[in-house]
């Protein structure tokens, strides 16, 4: 299969701290890859190191064969990349249907007239929930109401892969299913790649082709779901 996100000896650091240390990582288009690992091991910064939030100190990243290394975040985006942090991050002053239109901007410059058709029906066929609150200020949503929100929100700007830092934290399950199975239309009819931080073995395993653990800022173990149950790497994650 060919790949659509390559990473090559890719290190990051906060300050003279390094945080990172050559990340090597291919990711399959269409495929779902989890990143797991304890807290404080690097997971959240690689995602951001992905997206260009973080800069990294050395290494390349490749986003379909395109070398997106040193751009920007919002060029990242433009690019194809979405892109979901943890805590979900919405506008809270702005309604559902507002901070999906934000999402928006990330068509800029890839052909004319795609902002101007607005929000894709898909995403509230994806999501139902988001269309019966469209109009409602983010702030006053629920969790799992912003997680939908957030995810469509990174949606909008058709992205080509997708990353989403902990999708499952503070949800009650039943809104985990509705994500996990929206999650994975989103692969199967839109041929998103998807990237997750997850701390949730059972919703990694369940909804991913791959692992990855992670430990003080290297990758130490990678393999599929399929071949390999949670209780194999479980003690590597310590959750």
């Amino acid at each position: 299969m060919e790949s659509l996100l390559n990473m090559q000896g890719v290190t990051a650091h906060y300050g003279q701290s390094q945080v990172l240390w050559d990340i090597d990582l291919d990711v399959e288009k269409g495929g779902a890859l989890a990143l797991i690992g304890r807290n404080g091991v690097g997971k959240t910064t690689l995602l951001k190191t992905i997206m260009g939030v973080q800069k990294a100190s050395a290494g390349a990243i490749r986003l379909d064969g395109q070398d997106v290394t040193k751009q920007a975040s919002h060029d990242r985006s433009r690019a194809g990349i979405g892109y979901v942090p943890q805590g979900r991050h919405v506008f809270a002053h702005l309604t559902a249907e507002e901070n999906l239109t934000t999402g928006l901007s990330a068509l800029s410059g890839r052909g004319k007239g795609l902002i101007a058709k607005g929000i894709p029906d898909h995403i509230f066929d994806l999501f139902p929930k988001l269309a019966q609150i469209r109009h409602r200020k983010a702030g006053v949503l629920s969790g799992g109401e912003q997680q939908q929100l957030a995810i469509g929100r990174a949606l909008a700007g058709q992205p080509k892969l997708l990353l989403l830092d902990e999708p499952t934290e503070g949800i009650q399950p039943n809104v985990v299913q509705q994500i996990e199975d929206a999650l994975r239309r989103v692969r199967t009819e839109l041929g998103v790649t998807i990237v997750i931080v997850e701390q949730y073995l059972d919703f990694a395993w369940s909804f991913a082709d791959e692992y990855c653990v992670l430990m003080r800022g290297r990758t130490v173990r990678r393999g599929r779901t399929a071949e390999e149950s949670t209780a194999e790497v479980a003690h590597l994650v310590n959750v």
